[in-house]
């Protein structure tokens, strides 16, 4: 039995049924028709969505195995990081072996880019795309979860009720990341913690480690042992421009005033779309060192993954106007005084804040 059939990532010979169930679900075709075509009268809805199948059933028509999805997936990559993107630079990336499995324990800035760019930076490296986390909670349209699935993610339960459903989630989650590592030699990309750091802030939850251990916990193999196992490397993301700033510091901002937030139904949806779509200026990914022996406590574990993903992020030319904006200083980059007047007056010591945290906290580290 397929202990993981419901969290793991499609296998090669579900894609081609998945695909053609994609093309009759018209909750997809409808979300396409509104992010291509939103301009366009709503008479125009049902010969547009003949029109969308049909191209759609002409492009997955050689699509039978994840590869040649990855593909498809790798050239609208690159129609992207052109079209909003000034540069994209991988820093590190030397230093991975091929035919390894890493846990890639990543900073978190955006949904879908962050492992977009993890795993494109690979392809061009020739190594092994990524197994992808992806939590259940941006999974309630189930087109969504078909494309995720289909890209290599795997599934996290974080609306698991009840603490024993949590740990058996936990727990499988944990089995099945260890065995994409140590039998499959798979990669695999994680964020740090749930959720974006909207704040800029880059801190690692210590449950994740937690969770990476139950497996081999069972097993009775020691904490820093179990740890090296997994071969996890920090990654740091930084974007010159974060095409979703405005609205996590609405939402930040909101959380300050009043206490709370409420998501809208399919807020994290448009997350991604306007993630994928906005301008990013430059964009570095960084990969630290695999995590080695000597770490016997979660907590030191991740005051190690914190070290390196701090000191390795790229600090950029936005990240230090927003600090020197913040100091009273003059900012050097007109290009972001332009951008700052678009953001609304209520917003802006929020977004300079979210810009400035990473340099902060980089120079906290250093000056330590």
């Amino acid at each position: 039995m397929d202990q993981f059939h419901d969290i793991r990532p499609y296998n090669d010979d579900e894609v081609a049924e998945v695909l053609n169930n994609l093309v009759e679900t018209p909750d997809f075709i409808n979300t396409i028709i509104g992010f291509r075509f939103a301009q366009w009268p709503k008479f125009l809805r049902a010969p547009l969505a003949f029109c969308v199948k049909l191209a759609l059933k002409r492009q997955i028509a050689n699509i039978s195995n994840v590869h040649a999805f990855q593909m498809r997936v790798a050239s609208y990559m690159e129609r992207m990081i052109k079209t909003t993107t000034t540069n994209v630079e991988y820093r590190g990336i030397e230093k991975l072996e091929k035919g390894v499995g890493y846990l890639f324990l990543s900073n978190h800035r955006d949904i879908a880019m962050d492992p977009a760019f993890v795993n494109y930076g690979l392809y061009l490296a020739g190594l092994d795309t990524v197994r992808i986390a992806i939590g259940d909670n941006l999974l309630r349209r189930p087109f969504v979860s078909d494309l995720m699935r289909l890209n290599k993610s795997f599934i996290v339960k974080r609306s698991a009720n009840g603490i024993r459903e949590m740990m058996a989630a936990f727990g499988q989650l944990s089995a099945y990341i260890s065995d994409s590592l140590m039998k499959d030699q798979a990669n695999i990309w994680i964020a740090q913690k749930e959720g974006r750091a909207k704040d800029g802030l880059d801190q690692t939850d210590p449950a994740i480690i937690k969770m990476f251990f139950m497996s081999q916990k069972k097993e009775k193999i020691p904490f820093s042992d179990a740890m090296a196992n997994l071969k996890i490397v920090p990654v740091s993301i930084a974007y010159e421009y974060d095409p979703c700033a405005f609205d996590k510091a609405r939402e930040l901002h909101q959380k300050s005033t009043t206490g709370s937030y409420e998501k809208a139904e399919f807020e994290d949806i448009d997350s991604i779309k306007n993630g994928i779509v906005g301008q990013k200026g430059k964009v570095v990914v960084t990969f630290g060192d695999v995590i080695k022996e000597g770490f016997e406590t979660p907590e030191e574990f991740v005051a190690e993954v914190d070290r390196q993903i701090i000191t390795n992020y790229a600090i950029q030319s936005t990240n230090k106007a927003a600090l020197a904006l913040q100091q009273g200083l003059p900012s050097s980059d007109s290009a972001f005084s332009n951008y700052l007047e678009r953001c609304p007056d209520n917003l802006k010591d929020t977004v300079l804040a979210m810009y400035a945290n990473p340099l902060k906290q980089q120079q906290k580290y250093l000056n330590e």
